[in-house]
């Protein structure tokens, strides 16, 4: 994580406000920057005061530039090809605080992953290959590889389709992405403390990184029955203290160190699924309640509750098998994971159904 400075004397300005080259875009329920990494300054600093400006931070509303008041808004894909032998191109995630004057490549974020393959088409970093095309994307930020399949007929990205995802209005192509070897990918191991239960303030947790460290806990030992809307739960200042301080101690615990100015791990509140599905969720990411849940969030949560006799498991409806879908509910609709497990009844993979739209493409500026 850095913090970086808005001063107008820094080296490369000049570059820099004779814009540089970026495609906007939604990947699942987020949305933000695609940059080529060679299109960005090389150094950390002056990238990361360059994309503070883009977005307009440090400022509630960002009215001075692209970011649209939300964290969910305030992202960047960087990428670049490849010269690993199992991916074609790598992904740095960067989140770009809203109101505070921080870019951090803290965690991963799945929604922007989304994007990444049909850019990387776009941009010439793959070659379509027919009406489909997989690109391997190795995610530097937390060292593993995930795959996306993308919609390439007469060989270019289509983002039209049928495909919905809950928290996107309309339809647009599907983007099925798997997720191989996620476990432990920023705190080393999926469960860093060695169980599937622990207890912080008195309440039950499962400290749990399966692509997104995050802190699963029962809603109902947080005094919430789990069904509240985002903006009641923002408006609960008792949950939100009694969150933190949970979040301050579980940090060191998932080998995260001090994570007062981090933005994970997450928090999420479960609860029995309403709509049919298997799990309910409201998550803290860490501060605001996510609108929906993270793509790499859902997949931690639902690995949870395949944990036998962890709070999310007590909650939750997991079907039989080697290979478990699983529905994981949110305050705007839901997110369906599929686990395949290992012959040791261990989570191996994980995928998930994103779409992505290009929104523009061209010059931005600094």
């Amino acid at each position: 994580m850095s913090e970086a400075t808005l001063s107008d004397d820094r080296s490369g300005q000049t570059a820099l406000e004779e814009g540089v080259r970026c495609m906007w875009m939604r990947g699942g329920t987020s949305k933000g920057g695609y940059f080529l990494a060679q299109d960005l300054p090389a150094d950390t600093a002056e990238r990361d005061a360059f994309l503070l400006r883009v977005m307009g931070s440090p400022d509630p509303r960002q009215i001075d530039g692209l970011g649209a008041a939300d964290p969910l808004t305030s992202k960047v894909a960087v990428v670049s090809k490849s010269d690993r032998d199992d991916a074609d191109v790598e992904y740095l995630f960067l989140q770009v605080f809203v109101d505070q004057a921080i870019v951090t490549d803290a965690q991963n974020c799945g929604n922007i992953l989304a994007g990444v393959g049909p850019f990387a088409i776009e941009r010439g970093l793959v070659d379509a290959t027919g009406d489909t095309t997989d690109v391997r994307i190795f995610m530097k930020n937390t060292g593993q590889v995930a795959i996306a399949n993308v919609p390439t007929p007469e060989g270019k990205v289509t983002y039209s389709g049928d495909a919905k995802i809950d928290g996107v209005p309309g339809t647009a192509s599907a983007v099925p992405i798997t997720f191989l070897d996620t476990a432990g990918s920023s705190c080393g191991s999926l469960l860093p403390t060695g169980n599937a239960v622990d207890v912080i303030d008195g309440v039950e947790v499962t400290l749990i990184d399966n692509g997104m460290p995050v802190v699963v806990m029962r809603a109902a030992d947080m005094g919430i029955t789990g069904t509240e809307s985002r903006e009641e739960l923002e408006a609960n200042d008792a949950l939100r203290a009694k969150l933190e301080s949970i979040r301050l101690q579980a940090g060191p615990l998932m080998n995260l160190g001090d994570v007062k100015e981090k933005s994970v791990p997450k928090m999420s509140m479960v609860s029995a699924a309403t709509n049919g599905g298997s799990i309910s969720t409201r998550t803290f990411i860490p501060h605001r309640c996510h609108a929906s849940i993270g793509v790499l969030g859902a997949v931690s949560v639902a690995t949870a509750a395949a944990l036998q006799g962890s709070p999310a498991a007590e909650v939750a409806v997991v079907p039989e098998g080697a290979q478990k879908t699983l529905s994981v509910e949110h305050p705007i609709g839901e997110m369906t994971v599929i686990l395949n497990m290992d012959e040791q009844g261990q989570v191996g993979s994980a995928a998930l159904l994103r779409t992505a739209r290009k929104l523009f493409d061209g010059l931005v500026f600094g």
